[in-house]
């Protein structure tokens, strides 16, 4: 892999339409910024990035503000990103970026990339956080797999969805200005933001086991890896950071979190960490020893009587500070661990799983995960959450599939499935036959029916898959709460319908 193929900053529409040729611009800006830099202000400023504010990132429908959301959590991400890029493009600019030339505007690109990347990594995750991936996989496993003619391995996109395809399809198709290419993202961000480089039917699963693009993107993907040389099973090296910073965000500030809800205490945490380095020494290795002493000294001096502070405001100012010793010590662990095997993320038989796994800071980060997990995520108040948006995802898909997909006849669907080129019929036989179809197929978006409608002569699609898609698109581009509104209203609907007939 070559930095300039890496940090390649053309954009798609620009190749595509314009013929332009495969070249990496060294000062190639608008209106005073560098494209890249553009592509961080075409993330924030989209609609998907706002509906991350009501997405749950840990605890569903929290009542509390201070609890994190898919967008704070994306924000965290896109700053700790930012920072390592800094620390990349001037402290290490000769180290890591040897091959480049000086012309190359790297502390500029570099910060911009990674943030970018940082902020867009959850955009296509649904409602409800993981456990709305699961519920996804779990209604498209039971439902499609009860379709004929459905063993064609790219059905697997959905029976195992994943939040990071539909992150590719959304910059790439579905977030539409005025033109089929999505954000337009240059070339480097969007290889970046590919976390696994493979897609659901590929035999190669050894390293990746999730997929990191649908099969409707592929032509868009093998663009994407021929203008950055990078092909499939190759992560761009700037996709192990990504990833790092979202390890190192979540690990640590679902902690925080899990403390302000009172599910545990600063102390309750500083007991598991330090029976964790107990049970798991590494003598050359004082990370963990480091953090506990210094949250611990902090702690003290919070617990003078002369501030007066409360349990609930000493456990949170205690957390405080050790949040910011944690993130400053894992972020130096993967800083020091990029820069030492810099070589390893160039090569094409690169076979490291991640960067925080090869760094110091891998036993801090997998205690805190297993903190999170046992004290947070398998709190009974939680997994009733988690249960009720399960739920709610699951009954709404059933009830957008009948608008999609269940009003056809056996004689219609027969039809579709042998016709030579699949094609759909026009837009307004799109429409279900029964009032209450026709009015959930209504309710998904326009964009998403729109791009659902058109054919793709590029990369033709069975029409089965196209249905499952638009499904995909509509459940995973709603937040919390207008899933479950929308889920009301359908019910009541759908109730009463049936109850007419």
């Amino acid at each position: 892999m070559q930095w300039n193929e890496l940090l390649n900053d053309q954009r798609r529409k620009d190749k595509h339409e314009q013929n332009t040729t495969k070249n990496s611009s060294v000062s190639n800006t608008s209106g005073g910024r560098q494209e890249i830099e553009r592509d961080y202000d075409r993330i924030l400023f989209a609609a998907p990035t706002r509906r991350l504010a009501d997405k749950t990132q840990v605890f569903p429908l929290d009542q509390n503000d201070s609890v994190r959301t898919r967008l704070t959590h994306s924000h965290e991400v896109a700053n700790l990103a930012r920072s390592i890029g800094v620390r990349l493009a001037f402290e290490f600019h000769e180290q890591v970026f040897d091959d480049l030339p000086a012309s190359y505007q790297i502390q500029r690109d570099v910060p911009a990339l990674l943030a970018a990347i940082g902020l867009a990594h959850d955009l296509g995750n649904p409602p409800f956080g993981h456990q709305g991936e699961t519920a996804m996989q779990e209604w498209f496993t039971g439902m499609i797999g009860k379709e004929e003619k459905v063993n064609a391995p790219f059905y697997d996109d959905f029976r195992l969805f994943d939040g990071n395809a539909q992150t590719f399809r959304l910059v790439t198709k579905l977030q539409v200005l005025n033109d089929t290419y999505g954000l337009n993202l240059t070339y480097a961000t969007l290889a970046s933001l590919i976390k696994y480089p493979r897609s659901s039917y590929s035999a190669d699963k050894e390293i990746w086991k999730k997929h990191g693009y649908f099969y409707s993107e592929e032509n868009i993907v093998k663009d994407v890896w021929e203008e950055t040389g990078l092909q499939e099973g190759i992560r761009h090296p700037f996709t192990y950071i990504m990833e790092a910073c979202d390890d190192i965000a979540y690990s640590i500030l679902d902690a925080e979190d899990i403390v302000k809800k009172g599910l545990a205490s600063f102390h309750d945490l500083m007991d598991f960490l330090a029976c964790w380095d107990a049970e798991n020494p590494d003598p050359e290795n004082d990370i963990i020893s480091d953090v506990i002493h210094y949250s611990k000294e902090k702690n003290k001096s919070f617990s003078d009587k002369k501030l007066k502070l409360s349990p609930s405001e000493l456990n949170d100012t205690s957390m405080q500070m050790f949040r910011v010793r944690a993130i400053y010590k894992l972020v130096t662990a993967a800083v020091d661990a990029f820069t030492s095997n810099k070589d390893k993320f160039l090569s094409n038989d690169c076979n490291i799983a991640n960067l925080i796994s090869i760094s110091k800071g891998k036993n801090l980060c997998k205690a805190l995960k297993k903190f999170d997990q046992t004290r947070g995520y398998r709190h009974p108040s939680v997994l009733k959450l988690e249960l009720k948006g399960s739920n709610y995802i699951k009954g709404l898909m059933s009830m957008l599939w009948i608008g999609i997909h269940g009003h056809k006849t056996d004689e219609e669907r027969e039809k579709e499935q042998t016709s030579p080129n699949n094609d759909l019929p026009p837009r307004e036989e799109f429409a279900s036959s029964t009032p209450f179809g026709k009015y959930a197929y209504g309710r998904i978006s326009e964009n998403y029916r729109r791009i659902f409608e058109q054919k793709d002569d590029s990369n033709p699609l069975p029409r089965l898959y196209r249905e499952a898609q638009l499904l995909a698109d509509a459940i995973s581009g709603m937040t919390d709460s207008y899933l479950i509104a929308l889920h009301d209203e359908l019910k009541s609907l759908y109730e009463y319908e049936h109850r007419q007939q």
